[in-house]
């Protein structure tokens, strides 16, 4: 059994151009780009640091968030999927996506059959987005 709770893909680009490509491999399976938080920016304007470029993408894939929403409102607690894309050396980056089917176990949300059910659907979708990236 392993403790992480990502499946992480390294990659080889420009990080923008990564982000793009992510993206559209969540597209392919249902996720769409909610928000995005560019972290390193957040820091310098808040803090005065400097850091690497790193960017959470919130990702949804509606159908499947609409399901878990009605199996346990406080849910959305646990939504949207995070994906992040961290610069890992030059033309290196770094992607890890969520194990949405970890996401559905945390304490006793694996109580409920209906969110164990979405957080492995979700997983086999966002697997295959990772997966397509290599």
């Amino acid at each position: 059994m392993t403790d992480t709770f990502s499946l992480d893909v390294p990659l080889q680009g420009n990080f923008d151009d990564v982000i793009g490509t992510v993206t559209e491999a969540l597209k392919a399976e249902g996720f769409g780009v909610l928000t995005r938080i560019d972290v390193d920016t957040v820091l310098k304007i808040k803090i005065d640091v400097d850091y690497r470029p790193y960017t959470i993408l919130g990702a949804c894939n509606p159908v499947l968030a609409h399901k878990a929403l009605i199996a346990r409102t406080d849910i959305g607690l646990m939504l949207p999927c995070n994906v992040t894309v961290e610069k890992s050396g030059e033309d290196e980056c770094l992607v890890r996506f969520i194990d949405p089917a970890k996401m559905m176990s945390f304490a006793t949300l694996g109580d409920n059959a209906d969110l164990v059910a979405i957080g492995a659907e979700a997983a086999e979708r966002i697997g295959r987005a990772a997966a397509s990236l290599s």
